[in-house]
């Protein structure tokens, strides 16, 4: 499958001159513009093409030849021969595809570093063919790929060629300020050597990446842009340009790019051959949000929730448990800005490691020994999974549901409901019968058959104790409470609920 993006332009320029005289000494008379000279802003050069004549040798096109295999949907039927010869008894046929992004060069003997998606396969089932490099003058180079990370969307790729090549220096990103005029230069829509300029928008931006740390910036990136250098008015690399948000596609002022603090030390390891290690704790965690946070009466997005520990991982080894709160790492506090993902992924394997957490509203430290991250394979298995459950009971009316406080039914587990609903017999809660949609707890998926372990951090039997926690928070002035649920084939999570407005 081929991909063309055409962009055409015109711009129209024309008008009348009016001359406008306020005394009969026309002569005298100037255009509006003559003898102008724009000042620039505070802080940025008059002109950015110096820097940009010496920036642009060193930055690339990158291309590759993938193979995708697609099936013909029409096989088996009178028009099975529409779709391409070579299709006999449905077999899937090879078509070519190309793909399209930036780099730039590192080093004079032809390392580049560009985005892994780049030099990926763009489609189940395709593969990569070649990755051909082209400079600014036009010269190809077929390109080796070192080494890639998939988790920072990071890869280096290696050209040979015969004189030395024109390179870029990776600049100090954590000096960067909001605000900073940055230069991104790339092929946006295969438009070789593109320059555009911006500010700093944010910095230690997150999309949803364990590992996000974007420059956000509204200088333009597009399709085609990712894989190339953010520059800084120095001319150094601050950032890799890596995605856009974009409800269109195109450029609407808000782009990110992977900076030279997290990308650097990535790059020179994938430089040497090396596979990237990064330290692991053995914990699933969810971000302290406002419901979360309101639930344990603490401050929002300062630390992270343990929703759940992996056994026999350093988390377990040091005493850390389901329900805490961990606010910093080795003296690093757990932000919003400052994940704990990244602090623990950055910490040295075997590093005995502080952390600070909070349990049941008090304080206090442990010391954990730092594993090594497991295969992405082998974190799927710790993942809650999803699914689906049938809760049979009969003997609850739906209809109370609405009188109580969560806005949900529930009755106590007996050997026979912990059969039907296959959890562990020695499980103690309550089991739901009934849930309000109209409350929070059915806006967050709690549903019939769903165990409620736990509320307010207190074990619950009875829908008398699960109400009498919701009225303690109440009275503490909290809105929300925190519930431990349980679902048949799923771990036990912990979900903030939202009291019900009186």
């Amino acid at each position: 499958m081929r991909y063309a993006y055409a962009i055409t332009g015109a711009l129209l320029l024309g008008g009348t001159a009016i001359a406008v005289t306020t005394s009969s000494n026309v002569g005298a008379q100037t255009a509006q513009n003559e003898g102008l000279t724009a000042a620039a802003p505070a802080g940025a050069p008059a002109s950015l093409a110096d820097m940009v004549e010496k920036l642009q040798p060193a930055v690339v096109n990158i291309s590759t030849k993938q193979r995708v295999k697609v099936q013909n949907p029409f096989a088996g039927t009178p028009f099975g021969d529409l779709f391409g010869q070579g299709q006999q008894g449905g077999q899937p046929q090879t078509r070519q595809a190309q793909s399209l992004g930036s780099g730039f060069l590192i080093s004079a003997d032809g390392y580049i570093v560009t985005n892994n998606h780049v030099v990926s396969a763009g489609a189940e089932g395709a593969s990569v063919d070649s990755i051909t490099v082209t400079m600014t003058d036009k010269q190809e180079f077929p390109a080796k790929l070192i080494g890639r990370d998939a988790a920072t969307d990071l890869a280096v790729l290696k050209i040979e060629s015969p004189k030395p090549l024109p390179f870029v220096k990776f600049g100090d990103s954590t000096k960067s300020r909001v605000g900073d005029w940055v230069v991104a230069i790339g092929n946006p829509f295969a438009l070789s050597g593109t320059v555009t300029a911006g500010i700093i928008s944010a910095l230690h931006r997150g999309t949803g990446g364990s590992y996000d740390k974007f420059i956000q910036t509204d200088a333009s990136i597009n399709q085609g842009n990712s894989g190339g250098p953010m520059f800084d008015m120095r001319g150094n690399v601050i950032g890799i340009n890596s995605q856009i948000l974009s409800p269109s596609g195109g450029n609407v002022g808000i782009g990110f790019a992977i900076p030279s603090e997290q990308a650097a030390p990535i790059v020179d390891t994938l430089r040497k051959g090396q596979a990237i290690k990064r330290g692991y704790l053995g914990v699933q965690i969810s971000p302290l949000g406002e419901d979360l946070a309101d639930s344990l009466g603490l401050a929002k997005n300062r630390g992270e929730f343990v929703q759940g520990v992996e056994p026999g991982k350093g988390a377990e080894k040091a005493g850390i448990k389901a329900g805490d709160v961990i606010v910093s790492v080795a003296g690093q506090e757990v932000t919003a800005d400052q994940n704990l993902s990244s602090i623990v992924a950055n910490q040295n394997i075997g590093a005995r490691v502080p952390i600070v957490l909070i349990r049941n509203g008090q304080r206090q430290t442990v010391t954990a020994i730092v594993g090594e991250r497991p295969s992405e394979d082998e974190l799927n298995n710790f993942a809650q999974p999803q699914g689906d459950e049938d809760f049979s009971q009969q003997d609850q009316n739906p209809g109370q549901a609405t009188q109580q406080a969560l806005g949900i039914s529930a009755i106590p587990l007996t050997p026979g409901i912990i059969r039907q609903l296959g959890v562990a017999a020695d499980t103690k809660g309550v089991v739901i019968t009934a849930v309000d949609g109209s409350t929070d707890a059915g806006a967050k998926g709690l549903r019939r058959g769903d165990v409620i372990i736990s509320a307010n951090n207190r074990p619950v039997a009875t829908q008398a104790e699960l109400d009498a926690q919701a009225k303690a928070v109440a009275a503490q002035g909290r809105n929300a409470i925190l519930l431990q649920v349980l679902r048949r084939g799923q771990p036990a999570i912990f979900l903030p609920i939202r009291l019900r407005d009186k």
